[in-house]
């Protein structure tokens, strides 16, 4: 089953900041891919998607965090949830690890 990805506004800016700052191109290439994975199937292996149960905790709705990069230092995450139907990601952020 595939997803339709929906971008909050933050998801928005964090995506422009990656596309607009050289420096990272290649995060943006591996968050790229992640969202990838993340349309055709949110439980591929190499995404290690869970549940962020402080964030789901705090919007009462369960959030997922999922890997772009691993094993590197501030490494970026995809949080999302599903929303809008049975066929929607909204992803919220796209940070890097703290």
């Amino acid at each position: 089953m595939a997803f339709e990805l929906i971008f909050s506004d933050q998801a928005d800016a964090d995506m422009e900041n990656l596309k607009n700052d050289k420096s990272l191109e290649k995060r943006l290439k591996a968050v790229n891919k992640a969202l990838g994975h993340l349309e055709v199937n949110p439980r591929h292996p190499g995404l290690n998607t869970h549940e962020f149960t402080s964030l789901t905790k705090q919007y009462g709705i369960k959030i997922y965090e999922a890997y772009a990069e691993n094993n590197t230092p501030a490494a970026y995450r995809i949080f999302w949830h599903y929303g809008h139907g049975k066929k929607f990601i909204t992803i919220i952020a796209v940070t890097a690890h703290p």
